[in-house]
């Protein structure tokens, strides 16, 4: 069968089709990474953005389970994809995309939106501890009892506008309290194993009127981790990629390139 694959090939009657290798100054994809009670769709107004710019995104599920876990779950995904990636998280999928990105060579930046920047062996509860002026706490509903033992954590829906998305919309916030993703409680108090942004170049964007995460505390992580540029929003609320998508999308441009 060799002999004729050869005798084929040197009379011209059969050719193969080559992949063409990847251009050298090809546009990144950016995959997003949704955070505690929110979900994919709340990059919609990030996505509109950077699909102008004529970049691939990919919104993904991050399934809010446990830092190990979710950080493995968009590991594989940044792995499957041809070329380089910019990973980009918001509350704790900060936490994640940080997990994530070790060992995954194609993943060129990390950009932090309103999010954890976690060192190892911390927590998402142990950061927003660290500084005063998160009312999170007092916000959310009964636990969600599951099988496992563990619990599901949600914001009540009518503190979840002022708490998690203050600048968005009052009908829209509304929407985003009936639609939210619940995190698993002990996803919250999961240390972090050795953070990608040790090695990994960052960026950070925040609003100076979060009431999840401090803002002290995320322009703590931000000097810690070196970041490239941070971009304070005045007024962003925790939900930043949704009222301030154009900013956020601008700064996920820049760590594009």
């Amino acid at each position: 069968m060799l002999n004729l694959i050869k005798h084929a090939v040197a009379a011209g009657a059969l050719t193969f089709a080559v992949a063409p290798a990847p251009a050298a100054d090809a546009k990144p994809t950016i995959v997003l990474v949704h955070g505690a009670f929110a979900g994919s769709s709340s990059w919609n107004g990030v996505v509109t953005e950077l699909s102008r710019k004529g970049y691939t995104v990919i919104a993904a599920a991050n399934p809010l389970r446990g830092v190990a876990s979710d950080g493995a779950y968009v590991a594989a995904l940044a792995r499957s994809i041809s070329g380089p990636v910019v990973l980009v998280g918001h509350s704790y999928g900060g936490a994640v995309i940080s997990a994530a990105a070790n060992g995954v060579p194609n993943v060129k930046s990390l950009v932090f939106v309103a999010a954890f920047a976690p060192d190892e062996g911390e927590s998402a509860l142990d950061l927003t501890g660290k500084f005063p002026g998160s009312t999170l706490p007092p916000t959310l509903a009964a636990p969600v009892k599951l099988a496992d033992g563990g619990e599901d954590l949600y914001v009540q829906q009518d503190k979840f506008p002022h708490q998690f998305a203050a600048d968005v919309p009052p009908a829209q916030a509304k929407a985003m309290a009936a639609t939210q993703r619940p995190v698993k409680a002990a996803a919250l108090s999961e240390a972090a194993p050795a953070p990608a942004w040790k090695t990994v170049p960052s960026w950070a964007i925040y609003g100076s009127a979060d009431l999840n995460i401090p803002p002290q505390a995320m322009g703590f992580m931000a000097e810690r981790a070196r970041a490239k540029k941070v971009v304070v929003v005045k007024g962003g609320s925790h939900a930043l990629m949704v009222s301030h998508p154009g900013a956020v999308a601008a700064l996920i441009s820049e760590a594009a390139q």
